[in-house]
């Protein structure tokens, strides 16, 4: 079967590393960690509290925006939808597409969450069941739809094309953007504006995860001796997937081509791991990009530093490259921005693809020495090496996997 080939013409991204492609990438390539201590209250209440480690997305500047959409545009947005917004805002500028005459009809969006509105959620519950009011604001419903993010970005960029939201939690934005890449390769669009946000930093959430005991108190230390959790990020990362024919006849420029997806499901368990599903995601991505097993890749690994987690994938990895395994290199950013959830997954294709063109394999952050239950070849200091390819795995919940890969163009 042919199909047309897939790029990468725009990239955005914010998180606690910073706003921008620019400040997220030299955050990484420093060696710069986003997580901090934070401790929070519902309102008023002296008991609905918490606290601990978390990567706090940085304060939003709107000024480009605003020059496009008017004063206060992000007033009405749950911030996972404001987060979608200034990434989105990015990549289309990045991409040289805002107001372009394909994004009325041959231009589709595909958005990643894992949650939806959990701050307007919050605040709803909290008016009813601590302030005893009767009645919630007139825009939860709006703010709190999953869909609410990708609604906006075709809102504010005037795309009439399909637009939908993908939930399969930490795979979420993961699966958006391999759907996206299909919508193109199959002749429905020309461009797909893709990707994934999240903002799951309240107190219900934030209870949730400790419920389940996969939160770390300390830090997050992917894959290394003495891991304790995952960390809770928040964020969103955007990419405009093109098709290459309309990309080059515009003159874009290619940030990397989008060659290989693998979506898996491995039909085990809603919490735990089973390594088949990661190894046939992984696998299906080399066999959709056309590319070797035994080629020289970079690995953005999902690497959520939780024990059970990281055992599962390092395993995974190890049985799909064999012995090739060792010529490449693994890197775990959510040690710097944490765990962004839904929006995982496209930010660590953002930052994985800004390292294979940089020709720099970012630092593991916060390691405190290998695991030999979780044995991979990691960066556990900054290297200057050259991949011409990258692959990016998400594994989720509920066993719902995905695995993209990007190359050099």
């Amino acid at each position: 079967m042919t199909h047309r080939r897939v790029v990468i013409t725009g990239m955005g991204a914010v998180s606690a590393l910073g706003q921008g492609l620019d400040a997220t990438w030299s955050a990484l390539d420093e060696g710069r960690g986003g997580i901090t201590r934070i401790e929070r209250r519902v309102g008023d209440s002296e008991i609905h509290t918490f606290a601990g480690p978390a990567a706090v997305c940085v304060p939003l500047n709107a000024k480009a925006l605003e020059q496009r959409s008017g004063p206060r545009p992000l007033a009405h947005l749950d911030p996972f939808a404001a987060f979608a917004v200034i990434a989105g805002h990015e990549a289309m500028e990045r991409a040289g597409l805002l107001d372009h005459p394909v994004l009325e009809q041959r231009t589709a969006m595909i958005w990643g969450c894992g949650s939806g509105g959990n701050q307007t959620i919050e605040d709803s519950y909290a008016r009813s069941f601590l302030k005893g009011a009767t009645n919630v604001h007139p825009l939860s419903i709006p703010k709190q739809m999953i869909s609410a993010p990708v609604s906006h970005l075709s809102m504010m960029f005037g795309v009439q094309g399909p637009a939908f939201t993908i939930a399969s939690a930490c795979a979420s934005s993961g699966h958006a953007i391999g759907e996206g890449l299909w919508m193109i390769r199959s002749g429905r669009t020309q461009v797909a504006v893709v990707g994934g946000s999240e903002a799951a930093l309240t107190y219900g959430s934030w209870k949730g995860w400790i419920a389940l005991q996969a939160m770390s108190d300390d830090t997050c230390r992917p894959f290394s001796i003495q891991r304790r959790g995952m960390v809770l990020g928040e964020g969103a990362a955007a990419l405009v997937l093109e098709d290459y024919e309309h990309a080059r006849a515009r003159g874009a420029h290619i940030f990397a081509e989008l060659a290989g997806y693998g979506a898996t499901s491995d039909a085990h368990h809603i919490t735990a791991p089973h390594g088949r599903g990661a190894e046939a995601a992984i696998r299906a991505a080399h066999a959709d990009a056309g590319l070797a097993l035994d080629a020289p890749i970079l690995i953005s690994s999902h690497g959520t530093g939780t024990p059970l987690n990281d055992k599962i994938e390092s395993a995974a990895l190890r049985n799909v490259y064999g012995d090739s395994l060792a010529q490449n290199r693994v890197i775990a950013t959510k040690s710097s921005h944490g765990h962004l959830i839904g929006g995982g997954g496209a930010l660590e294709l953002v930052t994985a693809i800004q390292a294979m063109n940089a020709g720099v394999v970012p630092a593991v952050l916060n390691g405190l020495g290998p695991d030999p239950d979780a044995e991979a070849p990691l960066a556990w200091e900054r290297e200057e090496r050259r991949f011409d390819a990258v692959i990016s795995n998400s594994f989720a919940f509920g066993g719902l996997n995905s695995a993209l890969i990007a190359r050099r163009i």
